[in-house]
């Protein structure tokens, strides 16, 4: 593949396949690293190749593992930066403890700030994520921060993939994702509809109520 003057693309270990697609994309090669464990299951990385004033992107989702891909990522930001990079950017398609954005009862912690501070701490100049659970997640950085989102996408795999799609309607699985299922179905021009969760307590659904009409219909969750 052809190479970016100036840039090297990193992949963490939580999404291999979409660090390689992206590349694809760029026609560039994913930058050498290795990712491995100590016996005593301390995160070790490797930066592979040298990043002396090149602009470093590294690609890491908060999915699955949360913590050990948090803890991969900051060692692999701060690797890059004392090996003299230009610029480092973190591209975190789920950013990881985006629900603790605020204090919600006493004594909670805002665990978005503080993974905030760890990601500027760790020496990222520029983050890069996507549809942030709350937008103000991004005051919480004094770098950059582009929260990109997804709808664009969205709305042209419905046009492309779904039958009849003029028909369909567009469901909310629960009312925190309301505003953006609405946005959806009005850029459609097509009917949504809501999952009203009742809970007994946190990540307990007592009872769900579908708010809307879905009958012989193809929906879109």
């Amino acid at each position: 593949m052809r190479s970016m003057p100036n840039v090297k693309v990193f992949s963490g270990s939580s999404h291999r396949d979409l660090t390689e697609r992206i590349c694809e994309r760029l026609q560039l090669d994913v930058a050498k690293a290795s990712l491995k464990k100590f016996s005593n299951k301390e995160t070790n990385v490797e930066i592979g190749e040298s990043v002396r004033g090149e602009d470093v992107y590294i690609i890491q989702s908060a999915c699955g593992e949360i913590n050990d891909h948090l803890m991969e990522l900051l060692i692999m930001i701060n690797a890059c930066k004392i090996a003299s990079s230009c610029r480092v950017a973190a591209v975190i398609p789920c950013f990881p403890y985006a629900r603790q954005d605020k204090k919600d009862k006493s004594r909670a912690p805002i665990s978005a700030k503080l993974v905030a501070n760890m990601l500027s701490v760790a020496g990222a100049d520029h983050i890069i994520t996507m549809d942030l659970h709350a937008s103000q997640i991004q005051g919480f950085f004094d770098i950059p921060v582009d929260n990109l989102y997804a709808e664009p996408a969205i709305l042209k795999y419905i046009k492309e993939s779904i039958p009849n799609w003029q028909q369909a309607v567009i469901v909310s699985p629960d009312a925190g994702g309301a505003k953006r299922v609405t946005s959806i179905a009005d850029r459609l021009n097509v009917d949504f509809a809501l999952i009203h969760k009742e809970r007994k307590r946190a990540n307990e659904v007592e009872k769900m109520t579908l708010v809307g009409n879905v009958q012989n219909r193809a929906s879109v969750c």
